[in-house]
């Protein structure tokens, strides 16, 4: 067979994305398959066996439809794009979860999606469910809370509360980290697949989870109520409130459910009952409405009958891998305390050893600062013995100089009482040469006196003698051959006689007096040049005494 013939051969393909709460894959699928399977390669893709939980949801015009299993896949009305993208996604939701999911991998499913529904609101959740919600969320991420590791921060990037919460309450995010954390440290010891199951534990019990709310009306011109289908039976609300149903079927009390058009009946199983009938806005919606109540009205049976083989194989295995991973867990968890008792006894050890080490280092430091202590104590003793003997050395210095101070002091008194005694001697010469210069200048005024009364006679002889002449010889100024001094030479010798011998003695008596105070200046030089050496030799002693003080 040729090439060309095995080509011609293989079947026409379609391309299929599948998208997954938190993953994508992508499928070739053969144009001729159906839903169904489709379906069945996602599940064996994905290692599903649970199959009935969930289906294939696509958008078209707005709504979302869920892929029919019995029908081709392009004779439906899907999505004209390349890849053709569905959401495989859970459709029925379990009454109790820890019994009825069995596979990790379905538990895991129903976590995200659920999860999700939170997070956007589809679901309402007070803020206190939601804390604790996420606690167990982020031990299912990140499993047992560490401090050394899980330092503050490392939730920013989560998200773990939806934003109604967020809004309604004026926290920051490490406040809301800290709430989380609170919880999140309690959960130590819990495994993913357990935390997870404790979430949706807690999830089911929520009014809102797993209901598909639809809009209706009692009649054909309003819309005033809501159809809500569920794992419990069909509820009726009123459209502002999703929580408290006005009236509820239970899948137990409908005998029968009935689609016609944009119509559905709901017959109660009581006979007597009333009829419910309402009506929807489009029949697509009617007929989604009529598939969900079959599907759920199906598992409903199916739970209260005996299980199948395959579900029985299921519920044996999954046993058998709980119990596995029980013993798994607590095999790791004495792994876990014995290496955490390992490491705290290894840390003891490190930190017995570091402080044997530290006391050896200190008893070596001690050791090294006592000998450093000895030897500079003996290096202290020599030094001390050198600065006795310098001691000493300077005492017999200190004694020899104050023998020597001592016989200058004796010494400076001697001179000090002898130029004292000379200065007395001064002194005295000083009052006398006071006295004599008062005496002498006292002896050169009366002379002065005399000399000044002698003149004055002098003056007064001569002009009485002038006098004399006028009178006694008048004539003689008109002869002046003869002079007077002639006459008075001639006349007078013994007056003239007098007279040269009274200014003999005058100079005589100047003379003296002259050379008396030469000598007394003489004797005032000499004496002024004595008090200058007495000045000097005080001076001299007052600076030995003073350096004598200083050395004793």
């Amino acid at each position: 067979m040729s090439i060309r013939g095995l080509k011609k051969k293989q079947p026409k393909t379609f391309k299929v994305r599948i998208i997954t709460v938190d993953a994508e894959m992508e499928f070739s699928c053969e144009m001729k398959w159906k839903g169904k399977d489709l379906f069945d390669l996602v599940c064996r893709a994905l290692g599903l066996r649970e199959t009935w939980f969930f289906g294939l949801q696509y958008t078209i015009k707005g709504m979302c439809t869920w892929l029919k299993m019995d029908k081709k896949v392009l004779d439906q009305e899907i999505p004209k794009e390349d890849p053709i993208s569905f959401h495989f996604l859970a459709k029925f939701y379990p009454e109790k979860v820890e019994e009825e999911l069995l596979q990790e991998i379905t538990q895991h499913l129903f976590f995200l999606q659920v999860k999700k529904q939170i997070l956007d609101e589809e679901i309402y959740c007070s803020p206190e469910a939601t804390v604790l919600l996420a606690s167990y969320a982020v031990q299912a991420k990140y499993g047992d809370y560490d401090p050394n590791f899980h330092e503050p921060g490392f939730l920013a990037h989560d998200e773990l509360l939806p934003k109604r919460v967020l809004r309604q309450y004026q926290l920051t995010a490490e406040m809301w980290e800290e709430k989380i954390t609170a919880w999140y440290a309690e959960h130590r010891g819990i495994a993913r697949d357990e935390a997870e199951m404790n979430y949706l534990k807690i999830a089911q019990d929520l009014e809102m989870y797993g209901v598909n709310y639809f809009p209706i009306a009692q009649n054909k011109n309003h819309t005033d109520l809501l159809l809500g289908v569920d794992a419990k039976g069909i509820h009726i609300y009123s459209i502002n409130n999703r929580f408290s149903p006005n009236k509820s079927f239970e899948w137990s009390s409908i005998r029968n459910i009935s689609c016609s058009e944009k119509e559905l009946t709901i017959k109660p199983l009581d006979k007597k009952a009333e009829v419910f009938k309402f009506f929807s806005s489009q029949l697509k919606v009617n007929k989604l409405i009529f598939q969900l109540c079959i599907g759920n009205h199906d598992l409903f049976m199916r739970r209260r009958k005996v299980d199948s083989i395959e579900i029985q194989q299921m519920k044996a295995q999954a046993r058998e891998e709980k119990a596995r991973k029980k013993m798994e867990n607590q095999r790791l968890a004495r792994e876990k305390q014995l290496r955490e008792e390992a490491e705290r006894a290894k840390e003891e050890l490190e930190r017995r050893l570091f402080q044997l080490e530290d006391e050896a280092r200190q008893a070596n430091e001690a050791l090294l600062r006592s000998q450093e202590a000895a030897e500079l104590l003996a290096e202290k003793a020599q030094i001390a013995e050198e600065e006795a003997k310098l001691l000493a050395q300077n005492a017999a210095e200190a004694e020899q100089e104050r023998q020597r101070l001592e016989l200058t002091a004796l010494k400076s008194k001697e001179e000090k009482r002898l130029m004292e005694q000379k200065m007395r001697e001064a002194e005295l010469i000083a009052v006398k040469l006071v006295k004599e210069s008062d005496r002498r200048a006292k002896e050169a005024e009366h002379l002065k006196q005399d000399l000044h009364e002698a003149r004055e006679a002098e003056r007064k002889a001569k002009q009485k003698l002038l006098d004399i002449t006028r009178l006694n010889y008048p004539h003689m100024a008109k002869y002046p051959q003869y002079s007077p001094a002639d006459s008075r030479d001639a006349n007078f010798d013994k007056g003239s006689l007098k007279l040269d011998l009274k200014d003999i003695d005058l100079k005589r008596l100047s003379f003296e007096i002259e050379r008396e105070r030469l000598d007394y200046l003489e004797k005032s030089r000499k004496f002024e040049d004595r008090l200058k050496e007495l000045k000097s030799e005080i001076h001299a002693l007052k600076l030995e005494e003073k350096q004598a003080g200083l050395y004793s």
